[in-house]
């Protein structure tokens, strides 16, 4: 298939991008600068424009750019780049995959657990409602602005990604050092759960949701099990054969993070009830298994 597909310099864009030209699959790679390559093309995500050269012929297209949330303080004008880089992208996408005389036959738009805000201990899957607060509001609009390519009768599948495990890059690429040199442990009371699953999981449940014309709508990409930020934290020092029980209280981690702490801290038990009913298996169900593959 070609394959077009935005934030590819991204942790998760970056596999996914490798894992589908390994099996033969053609990719275009949506960028914001001047092309450099046979394979990008160029879009403006704020001014609303997109290549549609580089859309044309695409069976599935896979929406993945937007601002780190963990990357910077929680400032008024960072999180505005947080909801304007997703809002503002997804809509232009979504308007010009619905403008498209042959239009792709999937669009699978990122979107994150965020959606479901703290749920403290209570399980939670894609029927439930979104929570209050900063990140639920972003991911409601986040979505809500992929309507156009719905509209035109694209299935559309909102990839509600937990935290990713992975060496490289996101969250947990900055635990490992720091598990690794002795000094982690839980943040806040560790009661928190955290909804994880592996790099190679995130990649293949993309890969699931592209191939199998069933699915759309709103779907979690998390681990069966959701464990306590505590469980986590022992499985880190398990694996890596390190201590593990130094806690990072939270008003530090208020100081160090600022609002961001307020999700750090949060509890997200959430279940991907869809995935599994869809057939998907995972290769790294448990924690353990996670996070060796990370390693």
């Amino acid at each position: 298939m070609r394959i077009a597909v935005t934030g590819s310099t991204g942790l998760i864009g970056n596999a996914l991008v490798r894992s589908l030209r390994a099996d033969g699959h053609e990719v275009v790679r949506f960028v914001r600068r001047a092309p450099a390559a046979a394979d990008e093309a160029r879009w403006d995500p704020a001014g609303g424009h997109v290549d549609p050269v580089g859309l044309t012929g695409c069976a599935a297209v896979v929406h993945l750019a937007g601002a780190g949330v963990g990357d910077h303080r929680w400032t008024t004008a960072y999180k505005k780049e947080i909801r304007d880089s997703r809002v503002l992208g997804t809509a232009t996408l979504a308007t010009a995959l619905a403008a498209l005389d042959e239009p792709p036959a999937v669009f699978v738009c990122g979107s994150a657990i965020g959606y479901y805000g703290d749920t403290g201990d209570r399980p939670v899957d894609e029927d439930a409602p979104a929570g209050q607060g900063f990140l639920p509001s972003v991911c409601v609009e986040w979505e809500a602005a992929a309507e156009p390519a719905r509209a035109a009768g694209i299935r559309t599948v909102f990839a509600r990604t937990g935290l990713v495990v992975a060496g490289e890059g996101g969250a947990w690429g900055r635990l490992f050092p720091i598990f690794r040199a002795g000094i982690g442990g839980p943040l806040g009371n560790g009661r928190q759960y955290w909804s994880y699953i592996s790099l190679r999981d995130e990649i293949a449940a993309l890969r699931h949701i592209i191939d199998t014309p069933g699915i759309e709508g709103p779907v979690n990409l998390t681990g069966p099990e959701p464990l306590t930020n505590r469980q986590v934290t022992a499985a880190m020092g398990r694996v890596l054969h390190r201590p593990a029980l130094l806690p990072v209280p939270a008003p530090a981690l208020r100081i160090v993070l600022g609002k961001f702490s307020e999700d750090v801290l949060g509890s997200q038990r959430v279940l991907p009830a869809r995935l599994l009913e869809s057939g998907f298996v995972f290769r790294d169900p448990g924690i353990d298994e996670a996070i060796r593959a990370a390693l």
